[in-house]
């Protein structure tokens, strides 16, 4: 091997333009800006499509800095996040990975779902949570110091997580940790009359469906319908696809594949949309 070089890593990808569509349900834009102020990791713990990685798009505007989003997977290794070498020409390339890019360009560093990552994965974050702010690059032989505009987020839902999948105290306790649901009924509407493009009436409409269709989860429902799915209903809807329909195939189906539960869900959906 000739040479080792490393590769550039621009950022302007990541940087989000526009400001993203936000409305906060509480305290969360003051305590997440604290936390970055504050150079303390945040973990964001909530159901499926409940507005988390919004959010971190909608904060990432706020603070002017670049987001850089990892959606994890068992098959995500150590060398994914921090880089490996690729051979071009008669040359070595070190290539960043998106962790430690993250890190070099003082972005902000999202991995949504983290708990999906495998356990030996996990753990390369830990010197990055605590005061040393650190990611070692072994394969390099050297130390990158985090700049203080970096920051780290995890996100997860510990709704349907396994004990085996759960995060262990010793990642736990490295983070702030902040709660979210889906939005009260009256925020939820204006969300989904906004996104979807629909009249707030039947924004309503779905937003109550929705709310009724969450309380199945005491009855067998493994995952309530997600703000995100009322808002695909609605588009069907302003699309021109009947109200049912568009009930069925972006809210009842999606959700569940039990016979019967589908059937009771559907007799909701019949008893409110006309």
């Amino acid at each position: 091997m000739k040479n080792i070089i490393c590769a550039e890593q621009p950022v302007e990808e990541y940087i989000i333009k526009e400001e993203p569509y936000y409305l906060p349900v509480g305290n969360e834009v003051e305590i997440f800006t604290a936390a970055y102020e504050n150079n303390l990791p945040v973990n964001l713990k909530g159901p499926t499509g409940c507005g988390k990685t919004r959010f971190m798009e909608y904060m990432a505007y706020k603070l002017k800095r670049p987001l850089i989003t990892i959606s994890c997977h068992e098959d995500l290794t150590a060398s994914d996040l921090i880089g490996r070498f690729l051979i071009k020409g008669e040359s070595t390339e070190w290539n960043d990975g998106p962790l430690t890019k993250s890190v070099r360009t003082g972005a902000i560093c999202y991995l949504d779902e983290f708990v999906e990552a495998r356990m030996d994965t996990r753990v390369v974050i830990h010197p990055l949570t605590d005061d040393r702010r650190i990611v070692p690059i072994d394969k390099l032989g050297v130390i990158l110091h985090a700049p203080p505009e970096f920051m780290l987020s995890i996100s997860y839902n510990p709704g349907y997580q396994s004990v085996l999948k759960d995060l262990k105290q010793s990642t736990r306790q490295r983070f702030v940790a902040m709660d979210f649901e889906y939005p009260p009924a009256d925020l939820e509407t204006e969300i989904v009359a906004y996104e979807s493009g629909i009249d707030e009436e039947t924004a309503r409409t779905l937003v109550e469906i929705g709310q009724r269709i969450r309380n199945f989860k005491q009855h067998g429902l493994e995952e309530g319908v997600s703000t995100r799915l009322l808002i695909y209903t609605g588009m069907l809807i302003r699309s021109g696809i009947n109200p049912k329909e568009a009930c069925k195939v972006a809210m009842i189906k999606p959700i569940t594949d039990d016979l019967d539960l589908q059937k009771s869900i559907d007799e909701i959906v019949s008893a409110i949309v006309e």
